[in-house]
């Protein structure tokens, strides 16, 4: 489980293809600190670290996480937002976390308000997706708090350090990013609406 609290940001060396798997090399002030068979989440997608070296880890995608995650598009030299799994008796600082990311948004519009950025974000609701006004969202493993909550769209608000301290700084107009939303609300929508 992860808070969506991003500890580092790592930078991608080597990607290397094998059959339907594409393997990442990343580049990070944590990875001497990781070890085989750890979850961490890489711009909000859970991947278990295969390789560990002194300066690089190596992580794992499948087809069916390349597909549902902005994974593929990933290129050498891109900066991901890091996360490790919280620890038990760590504190809570952001929100329930799992790194399963539900789907891929689009940022519609970024807006420099002069010492804090607002993004407005837009998915396709026909997966049954929802937020709700000043609830947990986390895009590309950050936990924000949305407004101007609608179907199929968003805001978040972006104060100067999590700019600063996360990938939110490379992100531009048109940009895919992974959602994954809030799993409260998803146990919630599905208790009162059932399966469809």
């Amino acid at each position: 489980m992860f808070t969506g609290i991003i500890e580092a940001i790592g930078t991608i060396t080597q990607i290397q293809h094998e059959g339907s798997n594409v393997h990442f090399d990343i580049s990070s002030d944590l990875s001497a600190t990781l070890k085989v068979d750890q979850s961490v989440a890489h711009e909000g997608v859970c991947l278990t670290v295969v390789q560990q070296g002194p300066e690089v880890h190596r992580v794992t995608a499948v087809a069916e996480t390349l597909q549902k995650t902005s994974l593929g598009q990933w290129k050498v030299g891109r900066k991901v937002n890091l996360e490790r799994c919280m620890p038990a008796n760590g504190r809570f600082d952001g929100h329930i976390v799992q790194g399963h990311v539900d789907q891929v948004g689009k940022i519609n519009r970024i807006i420099d308000q002069n010492g804090s950025w607002l993004l407005d974000v837009g998915y396709d609701p026909t997966y049954g997706n929802l937020t709700v006004e000043k609830g947990s969202i986390t895009l590309n493993g950050i936990s924000l708090t949305c407004f101007n909550s609608q179907k199929g769209a968003f805001s978040v608000a972006i104060i100067p350090y999590t700019y600063q301290h996360t990938t939110i700084h490379q992100l531009q107009e048109g940009d895919e990013v992974n959602l994954e939303f809030d799993i409260i609300g998803k146990y919630v929508q599905r208790i009162t609406q059932g399966y469809k």
